[in-house]
């Protein structure tokens, strides 16, 4: 909804109905994620893409329609090989698309939802999209300190509200079944939980030319991006246009304190560049003992042991000297600072969907990996 928000909201304020369809489950090689959206205007534009452009005018047609009687519909396309090429799904997946109308009745928080999306405080938008008729389309909205709206039963709401928290804090969307009443090992309502987390972190340890074609690619990827340094002459944000922010600090004080402070989670990545023993040994002492996706650092294969061992000395593990991605990035062959970027993002999308890094060429089976529920 992201992607689509500022048409919905305008259509939203002015009372216009909208059809909406939603992802809500995705199988092998679906070509957009779960949260993707649909809209369908009251002038019968179209907004957003449900699929990349292969079941577009399937979904449209059915937004109309919902949009026309409010009876929301959950429907697949590409059940089978016949199927999807029907539809034009020709890449093969099978996607979920939960249909529904939007106005003012039918989601009277979305001024609220709307706002926290761009402010950049977490909220997720749970919706029943299979199960008892009488609930299909009513809606929870959870915040991380309070809820909105019912779907249908307190003990339901509570246990939704609890597990969309957990979907909040990992930043990622997803389905949960429960029994009509809330029961966690029940099957018989499905809930989309659209989750709209604040973009995870990419924080670059010095500032060098290097951290600035890191910092482009980290933007360009969808992090926000801190570039930090303890040299006020090169760490301005002249220097780092692309970056979010240029902090002067030393690294390891910085990390401390963001850490502290609760602005450092699973989804944080962390590039130590500096290759400078006074920066990044107590750097990487703090870095390797949090819980963040990725810790990569710049050095030779010789830069690298001595590291280690100054690590290890410190009193870190050998499952947490493990962790460490040094020397940074993938082999390949790069030479340019921009080079080196893409290869150290190659290595951070390795690692967040465990990629191997060969060839595709070289590999069998599919080339998508799943994205399911």
């Amino acid at each position: 909804m992201r992607d689509v928000l500022s048409e919905l909201t305008g259509w939203w304020r002015d009372g216009e109905p909208v059809g909406m369809g939603t992802v809500v489950a995705t199988w092998r090689s679906a070509p957009r994620p779960p949260g993707a959206v649909m809209l369908v205007g009251p002038d019968g534009s179209a907004v957003g893409s449900v699929s990349g452009g292969c079941v577009e005018g399937a979904v449209y047609e059915q937004a109309k329609e919902v949009a026309a009687t409010g009876t929301p519909v959950l429907r697949r396309y590409g059940v089978s090989d016949e199927d999807a090429f029907a539809v034009g799904l020709t890449c093969g997946g099978i996607i979920d698309v939960f249909v529904e109308r939007v106005d003012r009745d039918s989601f009277p928080q979305l001024g609220e939802v709307a706002a926290a999306i761009r402010d950049g405080t977490p909220v997720a938008v749970v919706t029943c999209v299979a199960g008892d008729a009488t609930r299909l389309g009513r809606r929870l909205v959870v915040w991380t300190d309070r809820t909105s709206g019912t779907l249908g039963s307190t003990r339901l709401d509570a246990a939704a509200a609890d597990d969309s928290r957990g979907l909040l804090a990992a930043g990622r969307s997803g389905t949960l079944r429960y029994g009509h009443d809330g029961q966690r090992r029940g099957d018989e309502l499905t809930l989309f939980v659209a989750a709209y987390a604040p973009p995870p972190r990419m924080i670059v340890f010095g500032a060098i030319d290097f951290a600035a074609a890191v910092a482009r690619i980290g933007t360009f990827l969808g992090y926000r991006v801190t570039v930090c340094d303890a040299r006020p002459v090169f760490a301005t944000a002249r220097r780092f246009p692309d970056a979010d922010e240029v902090v002067v600090d030393w690294p390891h004080r910085y990390l401390r304190g963001e850490a502290d402070a609760g602005r450092i989670d699973g989804r944080t990545v962390l590039c130590v560049l500096t290759h400078d023993p006074k920066f990044d040994a107590p750097l990487l002492e703090v870095a390797l003992r949090l819980d963040v996706a990725y810790v990569g650092a710049m050095g030779s294969r010789r830069t690298h042991d001595e590291r280690r061992d100054r690590l290890r000395e410190a009193g870190l593990t050998g499952a947490q000297l493990a962790r460490l991605s040094s020397p940074v990035g993938l082999d390949l062959g790069a030479r340019t600072p921009e080079e080196t970027a893409v290869s150290i993002a190659a290595e951070i999308i390795a690692a967040r969907w465990s990629g191997t890094g060969r060839r595709l060429a070289e590999l069998s089976g599919r080339i998508h990996h799943e994205m399911t529920d």
